[in-house]
Order: C-alpha cells, then structure tokens, then sequence
C-alpha cells in the first residue's frame, strides 16, 4: 500500500506519519489489512530528512498541478491524506493565497486521486471553522448549515462539498474529518487565530508568558493531537457502506476557555514542581471577530458511533504534551 500526506512536513502530518509506520498497516481495497510499502510525504518545507526507508518527501506547492500529480504518482496510491492548509489567519489576510493554496490546492489533490487506478481513500482535514454567523447552534451537529464567516472557513467547506461530490461520482471514496482546535502544538506560534489554545498551554508550561487574545471566558471546542491522529485513522478504516452520503464527519471535542486551561495547568504543575509562567492578557479585536464567528461547542455523536475516539481529559492532553515534547 502507498500513503500520500499533504502537509507531510508540519506537525500533525509528521506525527500522522510516524503513526502510520508505526501501525505498518491500513485497510486497504480488498477490505482486509494491506502493509504500507511507501509514505509520501508533500510539503513546502522538512525540518529533517525521513529516517525510514519507506518514507519520502516531495518539496513543493500543492497549488502546482504538476507538483502534485508527480507526488501521488499514476500507481495505485490506495491512502491520501490531505491535511496542507493555509492557516485561518493567513486566509484573511491574503485572499488570493487562500485561493490558490486551499481551493486550486485541494483540487488538485483531488483529481491527482481520480486519476490514479482504482478507488482510493482519501481523507481530508476540513475545519469547525465551516460553521459560522446565524446558523451556529450550540452545540453544532453535522447537520449544522455550513455558513462559514471566514476566507479559511469558506476554502474548508467548499473541499468538503468536493469531497462528497468526488465520492458520489465514484472517482474515489472520501472522507472528511471536521476538526476541532488541535491542542497542544510544540514550536513557535503560528498565523493561525485559533493559535492563542496553543499557546496559552505551550507557553506557560515552558514558563513563559501567554499573551492572550481573546476574552478569558472564551468557549471554543479543543481536542489533542493524538486523538486527532487516531481519528484520521480511524476514519480511513470506516467501511465505505456506514458513510452515507455526507463524508463530513465532526470529531467530538471538549468545551475549553482560557479559565479552565489556567485551572489545569495549575493542577499539573504542582504535581510535576515546574515552574509556570504567566497567561497575561493582550486583547485583539482582530482575532476575537475571527473566534466569535467559530462555534463554542460541538458534537460528535456520530464520529463516535461511527468509532472514532473521544478525546481524554484536558489534564492527560497536557501531561501527553509534556511526555511527547517537555519543557524548554
């Protein structure tokens, strides 16, 4: 079996893959285990070369039509996980880059898979940024109207109506996973609006300040990486038969501020002697327009039936963050 991932380079495209290797197995057309003999992995940027001889990485732009066409290859790449993005900063300030790298991007990716023979899974990182404006209910369902109020929300849904469109057609069998805010993200901040839920873990537990965008009593819907990863998975392996017609599936999250995340904070420093530093607050109006047109809950009552996981504590979320990467 051959796995491509978009987004190879970054974090959870990287943590995807060595999953996956770890695994050494997908279901593959003939419905049984099949061993995964090459990733690919497609990126604008590696921070390290592939330690596995199984892996590869392709420089470029999914925005190039021929980068990507040369990535998936015209053999039969039976798993392609689409997760490269413009972040939902980015999108509002660069409209015409949305375009290009999330729509022209995503499309291409999409018919690199029709391409290639038979029908292969495809799996793609949509965002709960498709919900927005009047239609939010509390909490969002996937029955919820998509009516994004955000470039990178709109770019999101738009993939999604391809990917269930793509499906119909038979053109391969595709899957949407609706991603709640993905916590905790090593590194630097990124552009990203939702960047702050992040950064108000990361930050404080390598005992620097978290300078906070948005109001304290914030509610906005958080899970792990790792059960993201276990659901990306875990949604590839679904039966094509148990989808239905909307390929867009909402992983269930827990309801977060920057209250509660203090709170725990607290809890797990104490127990490990480390040092916290402070969440200090640094309001922007800018980034709170953006995350007041984002849910505040969300529920994933079908991505559970359909057995994906639920996410674990937000005190075990930290500690896996602390076991994963530490303190700086």
């Amino acid at each position: 079996m051959k796995v491509i991932i978009t987004g190879g380079g970054g974090f959870l495209g990287s943590q995807l893959c060595q999953e996956l290797l770890r695994r050494g197995t997908l279901t593959g057309p003939s419905g049984a285990p099949e061993p995964i003999h090459e990733i690919v992995l497609l990126d604008a940027l590696f921070p390290h070369p592939p330690a596995d001889p199984r892996v590869k990485q392709v420089k470029g732009d999914i925005s190039d039509r021929g980068t990507v066409f040369s990535a998936v290859g015209t053999d039969a790449a039976t798993a392609i996980f689409h997760l490269a993005s413009m972040v939902s900063g980015e999108c509002e300030e660069r409209f015409d880059d949305a375009l290009r790298v999330n729509l022209d991007g995503g499309r291409n990716v999409f018919e690199a898979a029709r391409a290639v023979p038979g029908v292969p899974r495809v799996i793609f990182a949509s965002s709960i940024a498709c919900f927005g404006g009047e239609a939010m209910q509390n909490p969002n369902t996937d029955r919820t109207k998509l009516t994004p109020q955000t470039t990178y929300g709109m770019t999101k849904a738009i993939c999604e109506l391809f990917v269930n469109d793509y499906s119909r057609k038979g053109h391969f069998d595709g899957r949407s996973a609706r991603l709640p805010t993905v916590i905790i993200r090593p590194g630097k901040p990124n552009a990203a609006a939702s960047g702050w839920a992040s950064g108000m873990f990361r930050e404080p537990l390598n005992g620097q300040a978290c300078l906070l965008p948005v109001r304290r009593d914030q509610c906005h819907p958080m899970t792990g990486y790792r059960t993201v990863i276990e659901s990306l998975i875990a949604l590839h392996e679904v039966p094509s038969a148990r989808l239905g017609d909307d390929r867009a599936i909402g992983l269930p999250a827990h309801r977060v501020t920057p209250q509660l995340a203090e709170s725990v904070l607290l809890e797990v420093t104490r127990e490990r002697d480390l040092k916290l530093g402070p969440i200090t607050d640094a309001f922007d109006a800018r980034i709170q327009r953006i995350v007041d047109n984002w849910p505040v809950a969300v529920d994933g009552a079908r991505a559970v039936a359909l057995g994906l996981p639920s996410p674990p504590p937000l005190k075990t979320i930290v500690e896996q963050y602390l076991e994963d990467f530490g303190t700086c």
